[in-house]
């Protein structure tokens, strides 16, 4: 949501500290404000205030363009008549800002009362009257069909023990829970999310040891809490958020997906019955497939298309999958020279000819007697040789249930599983690093930029191109370095004189040798391709790195090998992961705008990807016809 003159916001908690900040920062932005506080001076005050920045924006308004509301926020009448005169003096509510909060001066364990004016009112205040203004808010947001943004005051004491105030804690804590559960009001355009900001100089924060918050890093400057703040309100993918700032870490999101990975459930889209469904299928006595006939690198030269009989009925643990796309790959080419293959030379071209293709998402169109956890329509994805056909049998351990069968989700196969997989395993991503991705606007490239960003790292990514830069900006990528416009070694020497932690390798050769340069102490350096090398007179040829190993020993580095083929028992849960993340909004999934219809038209495809000119992951339609009637379901 972009803040613009003329939105309207009601905020809790307005009179003073955080929230009379960000009150003030809206309405030097043209925002109508309502400022909802106990304290009727400095409320009336703060509105004041607000309207002398809004004159700026508005002129000869027939009303106020800011408002004082006194309100007990523990008094659900209150909160309910502010609202309601919020709405009916600006015809709606896009922001909302739930800001009040108190502490506790009397251990909870010493308070001789029951708790009503002590622990009790915190826990209403901090926690309960969050939970109704939430509510209320969701509702006039809901009434008017219009979409909003709701931000909760929680605090880096939510996330974790605040040992002079564990009441206020135990709030802040459910306050975070209670919001990151909330991410499905997404659906109806309503975000909702929770700012915990360490301690910052208000009169709450004055009275906690100023010992204590040295050691902390000391107090946050405002205006970082308010640009914090304005990022979950102008981010559309923010959604159920919960963003932790402090003087010692910056400013990142918590928990990160690694964290995250650890106990979240795979998703439920993957688990109960999808909302999708199929048209009806017939079918055919035969089909079209793609071969490799003769071993080469050069794709167009060791392939042909070819039709096929589809043999029924199938065997008892079989299924068949009608391909609707399938994703093209760099290593299509190792695979029709036969380098995926076990053996040597002459034992590899007694294989001739075999299925092309990696990866597909499609239908399933029949299933073996013995099958009994798939139906026929339900949308699949297979990781086996032969997705460049349009049909295929495989058994039912291959098939992966997906929620759509999309071109998004072919995607998140070979290159998605590939960044999210390596990056946690072979590159033990945390957060607060320096990742560099090179070839990072390709189909893999655009995962491990995004992953490493929502993981709260620094992401440094390579192209070639003006439109791939964009890309790479568009999906948050810190430092974009176009190699066509300049030196990627002279940048990585100049603006990362510590070297980079983790670098995300595809591209190989030279790249690779620069890459090796970049890498910081204990660094990590992936690698999951060498792109430049699979092609050309002589096809990939093995390189020789004198002193790696001195190289590496210096500065206690890595250099790590990953090949998804020996992950398959992770493909499920980070294609869960994958998908949830691009559901909810928080991944973007970039599909190369050229089109390949049908299986004639892969080698094309592959040529494309070979040739530089492609951005984001390209995909061949194998049968468009059907595509296109799916898509008007």
């Amino acid at each position: 949501m972009e803040i613009k003159p003329g939105l309207s916001a009601l905020v809790t908690g307005a009179a003073s500290g955080i929230g009379k900040a960000l009150s003030l920062a809206l309405g030097a932005k043209g925002v109508f404000v309502t400022v909802v506080d106990f304290s009727e001076e400095k409320g009336k005050e703060v509105a004041s205030l607000i309207e002398k920045e809004n004159a700026k924006f508005h002129s000869r308004l027939d009303f106020p363009t800011s408002q004082f509301i006194r309100c007990d926020v523990t008094n659900t009448s209150d909160l309910a008549a502010a609202f309601e005169k919020h709405i009916a003096t600006y015809g709606g509510l896009d922001i909302c800002i739930n800001s009040a909060g108190i502490g506790t001066d009397i251990p909870f364990h010493k308070d001789q009362t029951d708790g009503t004016r002590t622990w009790r009112r915190t826990l209403n205040v901090n926690l309960t009257a969050i939970i109704d203004c939430t509510r209320l808010a969701i509702n006039a947001m809901r009434a008017r069909q219009k979409p909003g943004v709701i931000i909760n005051l929680g605090s880096a004491s939510g996330l974790y023990p605040m040992y002079n105030d564990p009441i206020y804690a135990a709030s802040k804590g459910g306050v975070v829970m209670f919001t990151r559960s909330l991410v499905p009001h997404k659906r109806q355009g309503i975000r909702i999310n929770v700012l915990c900001p360490e301690f910052v100089e208000t009169d709450m924060a004055n009275k906690v040891s100023r010992k204590f918050v040295d050691m902390m890093g000391g107090f946050l400057p405002m205006q970082m809490v308010i640009k914090g703040a304005f990022e979950l309100i102008t981010d559309e993918s923010k959604a159920g958020s919960c963003l932790w700032i402090t003087n010692r870490r910056g400013m990142e999101y918590w928990p990160t997906p690694a964290e995250e990975a650890k106990y979240v459930l795979p998703s439920l889209a993957f688990r109960k019955k999808p909302s999708f469904k199929a048209p009806a299928l017939q079918l055919p006595q035969s089909f079209e497939k793609v071969i490799v006939h003769t071993l080469s690198h050069n794709f167009r030269n060791a392939t042909s298309v070819v039709r096929a009989p589809l043999r029924l009925p199938i065997q008892p643990h079989q299924v068949v999958v009608k391909i609707l796309y399938a994703g093209v790959n760099a290593s299509d080419v190792n695979f029709s020279s036969g380098r995926y293959f076990a053996g040597g030379g002459k034992d590899i071209a007694s294989l001739l000819p075999f299925d092309a293709g990696f990866e597909a998402v499609g239908i399933i169109a029949a299933l073996g007697e013995s099958v009994r956890n798939l139906q026929v329509g339900t949308p699949a994805a297979l990781m086996i040789y032969g997705g460049y056909a349009e049909f295929v049998t495989v058994t039912a351990k291959h098939v992966l249930p997906v929620p759509r069968p999309d071109p998004e989700v072919v995607a998140m196969l070979t290159s998605g599983l590939t960044a999210s997989i390596a990056l946690e395993k072979a590159g033990q991503m945390e957060s607060k690093q320096t990742v560099l991705v090179t070839a990072a606007a390709g189909g893999t490239g655009q995962f491990a930029v995004q992953l490493a960003k929502l993981a709260g790292n620094t992401v440094v990514a390579t192209c070639g191109g003006k439109e791939k830069a964009n890309l790479l900006k568009e999906l948050g990528v810190d430092r974009v370095i176009d190699y066509k416009d300049e030196d990627i070694k002279t940048v990585l020497k100049k603006e990362f004189p510590k070297g980079i932690d983790i670098i995300y390798e595809s591209v190989g050769g030279k790249m690779f040798d620069l890459c090796l340069s970049a890498l910081a102490v204990h660094g990590r350096l992936i690698v999951i391709g060498m792109i430049s090398q699979y092609q050309g007179e002589h096809g990939w040829n093995p390189s020789n790195y004198t002193g790696l190993c001195e190289k590496i020993l210096a500065k206690s580095q890595t250099v790590a090998g990953f090949f998804l083929i020996q992950y398959a028992h992770l493909w499920q849960q980070h294609l869960a992961k994958l998908f949830d993340l691009y559901s909810t909004g928080k991944l973007k999934v970039s599909i190369d705008p050229t089109r390949f219809n049908g299986v004639q038209s892969v080698a094309d495809a592959v040529e494309h990807l070979h040739s530089g000119k492609s951005v984001g992951k390209v995909i061949v339609s194998i049968d468009p016809t059907f595509s296109n009637q799916m898509a008007k379901l």
